[in-house]
């Protein structure tokens, strides 16, 4: 069983090909089911944020799993594979492990540590939970993941002043207007992004900020929980009149499709009598049509319009960045040897059983020949003989659980099995898990 993670990111995708592959909450359960389905263990996860979309699962045949993934999404999301292929990687086995550890720690990320991504890789796991797709191999590296992200936001000094993408958009007002301080603000979305880019708005002055999502209870809840005077919940319906007052439009919804088109950025400029309406669209899929930067007076920017940005945050970062990546390659390790240790259990197991057979086979051969033992004689021997085939097996046992690849676990497994003609096929199919999944030696659990 190979680990397998196919998708795309901000590092090899524009935001016009990540919106496309972009997994909504609605559509995530039926993603999962047929991952699932594929998989050589029925274990999938989707991650998809605004600057990623990737699916964690296993498979039999690396190459394989790469080439069915890359239908599946291309599938899924109508993406012509010709399309979506160029910007699509893969990584198998200890380099998707680092991979999702860098991720949980902030390290992939479009601001260099930002905390949100750990939150949204709990609600990927979480979702796959909930959905059944998770089973020992996906559960363990998930949890591990989380422990990864914690430490290094203790240990080192990525987490601290962290940037996320909403205080990136709202430094890049800063840069259009010099100061925010006045600037009517509306916010086009009542989630999380939202609520962190609202509340950076209200560290500037900037005011007053008015929320408006399609369900205006969200809207005041987030203006509930702001506490802000100056900020104000409006229904949906209101957008057109919000649009034209607004200097500052931030938007941040979950929507498939644009929500603000070209025709209703073209009639709020009418309105504004030539006054600059500036966008920043932080959404993927995004909220705003794209042609509607082409108009007089709007200036609009998307989530890869903020790398300027995240330059100076990658800059200012550097040096926790070594100290960040040095965790996350020793909990990788960790991580590996646990999992090798895991695939190596069933050989484990039948060796023993193996040898455990032949053990009692020669004590009852010899049986006629012991009957005058007494009982506690014939324990001791009992006792002596089990001792030897333990120390027998402690060696191979130990070399076997240490091997470093996958590859080794199994041509060594293989060896095994022809020497002494291991049962493996049964040991695979009923013992290499317990009943509650968990298999056999499961140990070394992240700190």
């Amino acid at each position: 069983m190979r680990l397998l993670l196919v998708g795309v990111s901000h590092h090899t995708a524009p935001v016009e090909i990540r919106e496309q592959v972009a997994f909504s909450k609605a559509k995530l359960p039926y993603a999962l089911a047929a991952l699932a389905r594929a998989s050589a263990t029925g274990e999938a996860v989707v991650l998809s944020t605004c600057n990623r979309a990737e699916v964690y699962t296993t498979a039999d045949d690396v190459s394989m799993g790469r080439q069915a993934l890359a239908g599946f999404l291309s599938q899924f999301h109508e993406v012509s594979l010709e399309q979506l292929d160029p910007h699509l990687y893969s990584q198998a086995d200890g380099d998707a492990v680092r991979h999702l550890f860098r991720v949980a720690a902030g390290l992939d990320s479009l601001v260099v540590g930002e905390p949100q991504i750990l939150g949204q890789v709990k609600d990927a796991y979480q979702a796959a939970s909930d959905a059944r797709t998770t089973g020992p191999t996906l559960n363990k590296l998930f949890h591990w993941s989380f422990a990864v992200g914690k430490r290094v936001r203790s240990e080192t000094g990525l987490g601290e002043g962290a940037v996320s993408v909403s205080f990136a958009a709202v430094s890049l007002a800063k840069k259009i207007f010099g100061q925010l301080e006045g600037r009517p603000v509306l916010l086009v979305g009542a989630g999380e992004m939202s609520k962190l880019t609202a509340q950076h708005l209200q560290a500037q002055a900037a005011g007053p900020i008015t929320i408006v999502s399609r369900t205006v209870e969200h809207a005041q809840a987030l203006a509930d929980d702001l506490g802000g005077v100056a900020t104000v919940a409006a229904g949906w319906s209101e957008i057109d009149r919000l649009l034209a007052a607004a200097d500052i439009v931030i938007t941040a919804t979950g929507a498939p499709v644009p929500v603000l088109t070209r025709a209703r950025i073209e009639h709020a400029r009418r309105t504004r009598r030539g006054a600059p309406l500036f966008l920043i669209d932080i959404a993927v899929p995004r909220d705003v049509e794209p042609s509607a930067g082409e108009l007089d007076e709007v200036f609009l920017y998307d989530i890869d319009d903020l790398l300027g940005v995240v330059a100076e945050n990658v800059s200012r970062r550097s040096g926790q960045v070594a100290s960040a990546e040095a965790v996350v390659d020793e909990e990788t390790a960790r991580f590996l040897a646990w999992l090798r240790a895991r695939e190596a259990v069933p050989t484990v197991v039948a060796l023993r059983e193996r040898f455990e057979a032949i053990r009692k086979a020669e004590l009852d051969r010899l049986a006629p020949r012991l009957s005058t033992l007494t009982p506690e004689a014939k324990a001791r021997v009992d006792e002596i003989t089990r001792l030897i085939v333990e120390k027998l097996l402690l060696t191979p046992t130990e070399q076997l659980k240490a091997l470093g690849d996958h590859d080794s676990v199994v041509a060594h497994s293989e060896a095994l099995n022809r020497l002494f003609s291991l049962a493996m096929q049964e040991m695979r199919a009923g013992r290499s898990t317990g009943p509650s999944g968990t298999p056999p030696g499961d140990e070394g659990a992240p700190r």
